[in-house]
């Protein structure tokens, strides 16, 4: 999996490009970590991600948690086998899909 940055002031936008699965997601937690101290505004740009496991779901909640308390968080450009992943799972319920 590929994970692009990129940093405008207080908005950080995180493109994913192939799988978010058990050995990729420790990857994002990593970049989240290292990433998002000041950040208000949290965007993920799914439009290049094919895959998403329940490892994947888990950071996605992390983050989602740590932005409720200094921001906001959506996701943007879901494929429709993704957004079955969140609709399945609830997770369409609380976080932001557009």
């Amino acid at each position: 999996m590929n994970i692009e940055k990129k940093l405008e002031g207080s908005a950080l936008t995180i493109a994913l490009e192939g799988r978010l699965d058990t050995t990729t997601s420790p990857d994002l937690e990593e970049a989240l970590a290292a990433s998002l101290d000041g950040v208000s505004e949290l965007v993920f740009d799914f439009t290049k991600l094919d895959y998403l496991s329940s490892a994947g779901l888990r950071v996605l909640l992390s983050a989602q948690k740590r932005m409720n308390k200094q921001g906001s968080m959506k996701l943007v450009h879901v494929n429709d086998a993704v957004k079955e992943v969140f609709e399945i799972t609830g997770f369409a319920d609380f976080l932001t899909i557009e």
